[in-house]
């Protein structure tokens, strides 16, 4: 089973820029779909933007248009990138891989994805 590690929180005001990476442990892995994920506290956790196979992308509504979603390192790094932070962006994001065959979406259930990582803080003060 691959590990992943990300990385790149902080503490940021609103309007910063913050670039998390999520690195897996190897190459040997189905990463058809991979994604993003956000954990506020009371809230559900959910998907941000995911990243599939053929490099299509899709972004949650509420970052659409200021966050960027890439894989780099020939798919062994993932990164996100948070242009305009706001407030309710803060949150716990996560990164997650799930198998070729499933519906690449934000809206794709989480339990779907088999590989998680610990997670990295981020925080967007006013």
């Amino acid at each position: 089973q691959v590990r992943l590690e990300e990385s790149g929180g902080g503490s940021v005001q609103v309007g910063g820029f913050l670039r998390l990476s999520c690195t897996a442990s190897s190459q040997d892995y189905n990463r058809g779909c991979m994604s993003w994920f956000r954990h506020s506290p009371g809230k559900r956790r959910k998907g941000v933007a995911t990243f599939d196979s053929a490099g299509a992308t899709t972004y949650a509504d509420s970052v659409n248009g200021r966050f960027t979603i890439s894989s780099v390192n020939a798919n062994n790094t993932l990164a996100l990138q948070m242009y305009s932070l706001k407030p309710e962006d803060t949150a716990m994001y996560y990164c997650a891989t799930a198998p070729s065959w499933i519906y690449c979406s934000v809206e794709t259930g989480r339990n779907l994805f088999e590989n998680w990582g610990q997670g990295t803080q981020v925080t967007v003060s006013s």
